[in-house]
Order: structure tokens, then sequence, then C-alpha cells
């Protein structure tokens, strides 16, 4: 029986976890953090906690349901109707059902029939691989023409990625519409899942069950090297000293997953696992005593406002959750390098609050009950043209490591559900030797 050392206590390591304790492995998972959950980490709100990143799963989401009947909480999960919505030219539109695209007004009859058509045709593309020689911006125009490609795509793809907008593939944006497509009820509303009492609850409850097989968990221990010698690890190095394996799997970016690595690992495979670029994300999150709005989730198409999604949890998620408070998402995807991300938390905050009273004028300052700031670096990677060719696979140049990111779910892009499969496929792949 095989000791597998894991590295990071995401929902890949976790999954990856569950699935080597059941098939009778010796399983330490070593965390950072002083939770689980990795990006869907949590923060108290209240009496409950809350996810410092929004979080939401779609029907099609199967591997995360499969988790969560592994662990015996399937009737934890709570399917729930949502609003869609945009805010273009100062205005709100609803865009959750086929009546709505029909009755957007910034759209001409013919546009608004060619972008229902557009996301019909894209959601049956089966053959992802033609797709990976184009940019989503030229896809998006050669599919759904100039004025919608204007009107509706290219402000949500600046608005995500910024300076790589047209280098993303169009992989990445067929997936994204091949997902809202299949996540709807008869009557075409979107319909998606969460967890009775959230991710973290999710995910502590996988780590009891873990646990309770005869796993360990060890929070608050970041790896800081992985040890190898005669060409295969031994084990993994942490502040709180050297624990043997005899196979690791490193589930954190691949720029962490290279610094552990680099002491042994050839240069060349070192500079693969750096050539995928990640746009970090900032996250503010508001409690307040109202509702802005009745959508759940409203992409901003308008450059000037400075965040591209405002997610209204609590028009998904009841107000009951949180002690009868609202609770508002604001992100941005962005650099590293970029004055928001860096801003100081109050002034972060103040920059939000400045866009939420331009965007809903009966906002008012007295509704606010808390105001949080979360930052993640390696928030988003940067899914090229041909990155088939560039993601490093799951083995490694040691036969005993193993390395399973989100970077590397494609042609899916990140997300739990894919997070879980991977990690499940890695557990099933070391459990086989």
């Amino acid at each position: 029986m095989g000791h597998t050392v894991i590295v990071g206590g995401g929902f890949t390591g976790l999954a990856a976890a569950l699935e080597l304790v059941e098939s009778g492995q010796q399983v330490t998972l070593l965390e950072q953090d002083m939770e689980a959950g990795g990006l869907a980490g949590s923060f108290q709100v209240g009496s409950k906690r809350l996810e410092k990143f929004y979080h939401h799963w779609f029907l099609s989401d199967t591997y995360i349901s499969d988790l969560v009947d592994r662990i015996g909480q399937k009737d934890q999960i709570v399917p729930r109707e949502t609003r869609t919505g945009m805010y273009y030219a100062h205005k709100f539109f609803k865009l959750s059902t086929p009546m709505d695209i029909l009755t957007f007004k910034p759209l001409s009859l013919f546009n608004r029939l060619r972008l229902g058509y557009g996301a019909l045709a894209a959601r049956r593309v089966k053959d992802w691989k033609p797709l990976e020689k184009e940019t989503s911006a030229e896809w998006l125009l050669n599919l759904f023409g100039p004025e919608v490609y204007r009107v509706v795509w290219e402000p949500l793809l600046v608005g995500k990625f910024g300076i790589f907008a047209d280098k993303v593939s169009a992989v990445w944006f067929w997936n994204k519409l091949k997902l809202r497509g299949g996540t709807r009820s008869k009557q075409g509303n979107e319909v998606l899942a969460y967890y009775k009492g959230g991710f973290a609850a999710l995910a502590d409850q996988t780590v009891a069950a873990i646990t309770a097989k005869g796993g360990v968990a060890k929070f608050g221990t970041p790896a800081t090297r992985i040890r190898v010698e005669s060409g295969r690890a031994t084990g993994v190095e942490t502040p709180e000293g050297f624990i043997a394996a005899d196979n690791v799997l490193i589930t954190t970016p691949l720029a962490i997953t290279a610094n552990l690595l680099e002491a042994s690992a050839p240069p060349e495979y070192i500079a693969r696992l750096r050539r995928i670029q990640y746009l970090a994300n900032i996250c503010i999150v508001l409690e307040l005593t109202h509702s802005l709005s009745s959508i759940y989730w409203l992409n901003v198409n308008d450059p000037s406002f400075p965040f591209v999604g405002v997610i209204e949890h609590t028009n998904f998620e009841p107000t009951s959750s949180y002690e009868g408070h609202h609770i508002v998402y604001l992100s941005k995807y962005l650099p590293v390098s970029d004055a928001l991300y860096q801003a100081k938390d109050d002034d972060a905050i103040e920059i939000a609050l400045k866009a939420v009273e331009s965007m809903f004028p009966d906002f008012k300052r007295d509704w606010i009950v808390g105001a949080h700031v979360w930052r993640a670096e390696a928030a988003q990677p940067i899914v090229e043209k041909d990155y088939s060719q560039i993601v490093p696979d799951v083995r490694t140049p040691f036969p005993n490591v193993y390395i399973s990111t989100m970077a590397q779910v494609y042609p899916q892009d990140r997300g739990t559900n894919y997070a879980v499969r991977n990690g499940f496929e890695c557990g099933q792949l070391i459990a086989k030797g």
C-alpha cells in the first residue's frame, strides 16, 4: 500500500485524496491555508461562511455531483432558477430566456435572431479541435457578425482578459456558451446548483470523509520543495519537516509547481510550466441591507465600469442564509501589476462603491453592513490558440510525481466540476501504479 502526498487542498486535491483512500492507499494532504477549498475558500458572514469568490455549478456538472454522492450528502444539493442580465449603454437588460433575446433592443431584430441562432450553433459543436486555430474574436465575429460581437461579446472578452483578449482561443468561449446552454429548465430559464452551507461545507465534509477512511490532512502546512533522489521523488519538504512519499501529486498553479520542482527537473520542463500565463482576480464582497436588483449574474458591457461582473449572490441563495443581508460580488480579472489589484483595501472598496453608485442610483452607503476584499494571484489561465500543444501532461519527468491544476482541465475551462474530475482521474492513475 503506497503513500501519496498531495500538495494543495483545493477540490482537485480533495477528489484525488478521496479516490486514493477509497482504493486503500495512504494519503497526506498538505494545504498552506487553514481550510480546504482553494479558490472556493470562505470567510465568516455572521454565523455562516461564504465563498470569497462567487461559486455555483451547472446541472451538467456531473463530477461534482458524484463527489457529493460519494460522501453521502446528495440531499444537500439545491438547484434554483436564476436570472442573467446585461448592463449596456447605462441600461439593464434581462438575458435569461429566448424571449429576452428577442426583445433585446440594443440589437436589430435580425441580429437578435442571429444572437439566438449563433448560440445554438455554438452548442452543437462537437469537435473542438478545429477551434484551436482561431481566436475567440475571430470565431465570434464569423458566427455572430460584427454588430452582435460589438454589443454582446467584445465587451465581455475585453473585460475578462484585457490585454490578452486578442490571444484567447475560440475553444475557451465555445465552452462558456456550451455550459450556459446546457443548464436550462424546460421553460428556457437558467438553472444553477448550490450546496447547503456553501462550498466551505462541501470542502469540510469531503475532508471529514477522507480522514474517516484513514487519510491525513495538514492545514497551515505549505510544501517548500519536492525532494528527488536518483530520478524519483522521495517526499515533500515542509516548514514542519520532511514527509516521505511513494508518490506526489501537485495541484498548485503552475508557477508554484515550477518552484517546487525547479531544483531537480530539467530546465526545459520548468520553462514549459512557466510558459502558461494567468490573470489574477480581485473580488469585492458587499453585505447590504437592501438588494441592488433582481438579477443574479449581471454582465457589464460598459468599459467605463471597473468590474466585469456584478453577482448578487442572494438572488440565488436566499438572504435567510446570511442573517437577512444581501450579498453582492464585484469581480475583475486583471494582471497582478494592475493598480486596482495593488490598491489598498479601503481604496479598492471606494472604487467599488463609486461604481455601484453610478450603476444603481438608488443605492445608499448606509445600506452597507460590511465590505471585504479578496485577491487571487493565479485565478484564470490564458487559454491561447493551440493550447493543447503547450499545456503540460499530468505526468512529469519523474515517474512518481504528477501534476493536476486548473490550467490542465482543457478543453474545458477552470471550474470546480472539472477540478473534481481531474482529481478523480489522478487518484485512479496513482492507485494503478
